[in-house]
């Protein structure tokens, strides 16, 4: 497995964690259940930032910049609601 492999399979398991971490923030039933589970999505969100951040350096995660056309459809879509 290569470095970029591996970085990738390394970024979904922390959004998979951070999806588990965020369900047992929301429905955690006393304060410190609830600030374990909070703190522990900060740190995975932060972790996360960090994986993006430097497979985006390196070219590995390539964002395709929206057309304003496709901006503006999408606003004028939820606008009316």
């Amino acid at each position: 497995m290569d470095d970029k492999n591996l970085m990738e399979n390394i970024l979904l398991t922390t959004k998979g964690v951070a999806d588990l971490y965020l369900h047992g923030t929301i429905e955690s039933n006393t304060a410190n259940v609830h600030q374990a589970f909070d703190k522990a999505l900060h740190d995975t969100l932060c972790m996360q930032d960090d994986i993006y951040k430097k497979m985006a350096a390196k070219g590995w995660y390539p964002v395709q910049q929206a057309q304003q056309t496709q901006i503006d459809q999408v606003r004028q879509k939820f606008s009316g609601q």
